[in-house]
């Protein structure tokens, strides 16, 4: 394990400033949900919930895909994103080594870098495994892909999403987006690897179709197109703007494809957005939405102790009142808040060049779950609120850097009324204690978010990442009592009303007693069932469109492996 402590350290530091340490600002237009106007729109459903589980989770983290089951935490999520996949340097695919990256100051940090052996080769014990049951050298696959598949079994309706890129491995997106040819080749070598499940052998584990059915789709995490506010030594060019677009568009389309040639399963496709107007301006707002299933956007990450003498303020303000602090990131450029980022999205700022024109009901808003904070504050008279500083917080041991404390390493500062404070006019809560200020998220601040997104409209909710929560998943558990129910499935399959018969006047169908007329044999939740397989249940055959276990007929709706072919 000592050998791979580079990778944790390095990806933990820049994953989790995911968000870019980007900057917020958006339009100059009045917005109706204003610190003044805060109940114009009506509040609408969308309660979608997306995380992002980390490769390096189950290094020093001890953060096991076992975890999500026995913590609550699967069953409370829509898509769950796995971070990170690399693109290859020179044959622009994706790609599986086992190399750690670089430092995060290094221009060729993610060069070739990739961990493959926590994706298929790292073994569980019966202790750490999902059911209970240990890795084998036999088997064909183990690591966290093998751990989700056991995961999906347990939770059917969960999909999972392979997620490219991120802060450090966001360099060759843009020479893989450059021409019709390397996109191509780009989406089909990540369809190939992740979706059909070619994974190269390696000590023993892959191989042709090792990893099929694992991934239900691909979330694009490219930090950022067209802008030099990502990565150091990141490729860019004024061409990303149409390229972005006419990638996810190849994307859509391969997805759909694979997808029809699969009994008409919906592969999903989502990315991670900026919300910095500086970077917002280099994406084609109007035009992305016809090919993403949702846009996360990264609202947080907005201030922080890079800017080590402070003044100390939010990282994920939800409005920028006339007492923020700060500056914005250009002259003539509003300031960064979660507000003025949805109105850049929806609305547009033709000044800046932003066209808006995004799908409201596609747009999520991120929830941090780690907290960003300075040390050597004063109090003053706001309790360190806009305060000077003497550099970032010190370091915790799970989070690794300065400056940057998960929700589980701060001691109960949080939601603690002797050291929790409101900023009503940001709406947004923060912590002092001892002389350190940590800003994120509490209850209060994450039903202010989400009350926000139900006035606007939007899709629901994204959280990075599950790494920081603590045992009980706090953080978690306000987000989706805010955030409300799951959409529902805009195409279920109805469950049909049994007919009686005189010799059982009620019956009730089950595997032993599928239905009047049904040849095909009955489902059962232990049962492996292979593309084209057909069952009977609850008095209708079902036809699967793939490999499955677990997953019963009926229940899944058009995102799920079973197609109805009719009453028996």
């Amino acid at each position: 394990m000592s050998s791979r402590r580079p990778l944790i350290a390095a990806l933990t530091t820049a994953a989790l400033a995911a968000g870019g340490l980007a900057g917020f600002a958006a339009t100059g237009t009045a917005s109706a949900t204003s610190p003044q106007n805060t109940a114009a729109a009506a509040p609408t459903t969308g309660g979608v919930k997306i995380a992002y589980y980390d490769q390096w989770s189950v290094y020093g983290n001890a953060f096991y895909p076992k975890h999500l089951d026995t913590r609550g935490i699967a069953g409370k999520l829509d898509i769950l994103n796995y971070s990170f996949g690399n693109i290859h340097p020179t044959d622009l695919t994706c790609f599986q080594a086992n190399k750690a990256a670089g430092d995060d100051n290094n221009p060729n940090a993610g060069d070739g870098a990739g961990d493959s052996y926590a994706d298929y080769q790292r073994t569980f014990n019966a202790a750490t495994s999902v059911d209970g049951v240990a890795d084998r050298w036999d088997q064909p696959i183990a690591g966290v892909f093998n751990q989700f598949k056991k995961l999906k079994v347990k939770y059917p309706k969960l999909k999972i999403n392979i997620s490219l890129g991120g802060w450090t491995f966001s360099k060759y997106f843009h020479d893989a987006a450059k021409t019709d040819a390397s996109r191509k080749k780009l989406v089909t070598s990540c369809i190939n690897q992740y979706l059909k499940g070619d994974l190269p052998v390696a000590d023993g584990y892959g191989g042709v179709g090792s990893a099929a059915g694992i991934f239900d789709g691909i979330d694009i995490d490219w930090e950022y197109p067209g802008s030099n506010g990502g990565h150091l030594g990141n490729h860019v060019g004024p061409e990303d703007k149409a390229n972005f677009t006419l990638l996810l568009a190849e994307f859509r389309k391969q997805l759909d494809a694979y997808g029809a040639a699969n009994g008409g399963k919906k592969y999903l496709l989502t990315a991670a957005m900026p919300a910095g107007q500086d970077k917002i301006k280099h994406i084609e707002t109007d035009k992305v939405g016809a090919y993403l299933d949702y846009a996360n956007v990264m609202t947080y990450d907005m201030h922080g102790s890079w800017r080590t003498a402070g003044p100390t303020y939010h990282q994920s303000p939800l409005y920028s009142p006339a007492s923020d602090p700060t500056d914005p990131i250009a002259p003539g450029t509003e300031k960064y808040s979660i507000d003025n980022a949805v109105k850049a999205w929806i609305d547009g700022s033709p000044a800046y060049g932003i066209a808006g024109g995004f799908p409201a009901k596609k747009l999520t808003l991120g929830y941090e779950m780690y907290y960003r904070g300075w040390k050597n504050v004063p109090a003053g008279t706001t309790n360190g609120l806009g305060q000077s500083a003497n550099g970032g917080s010190a370091p915790r041991p799970l989070s690794q850097a300065a400056g940057i404390a998960n929700y589980k390493e701060l001691g109960g500062i949080v939601d603690n009324p002797a050291t929790t404070f409101w900023d009503d006019q940001a709406k947004a809560s923060y912590f002092y204690k001892d002389g350190e200020f940590f800003t994120g998220l509490d209850k209060r601040s994450i039903k202010a978010r989400a009350d926000y997104a139900h006035q606007r409209g939007l899709g629901g909710a994204m959280l990075y990442s599950l790494i920081g929560l603590d045992e009980q998943t706090t953080l978690l558990n306000d987000i989706v009592a805010a955030v409300g129910p799951s959409p529902v499935d805009p195409n279920p399959q109805p469950t049909p009303t049994p007919t009686p018969t005189p010799s059982n006047p009620n019956p009730t169908p089950s595997p032993s007693n599928p239905g009047p007329g049904c040849t095909a044999a009955a489902w059962t939740a232990g049962g492996t069932y292979n593309t084209n397989a057909l069952v009977s249940h609850k008095g209708r055959v079902w036809k699967a469109g793939w490999w499955t276990q677990g997953e019963e007929p009926g229940t899944t709706g058009q995102w799920g492996v079973w197609r109805d072919q009719g009453a028996c």
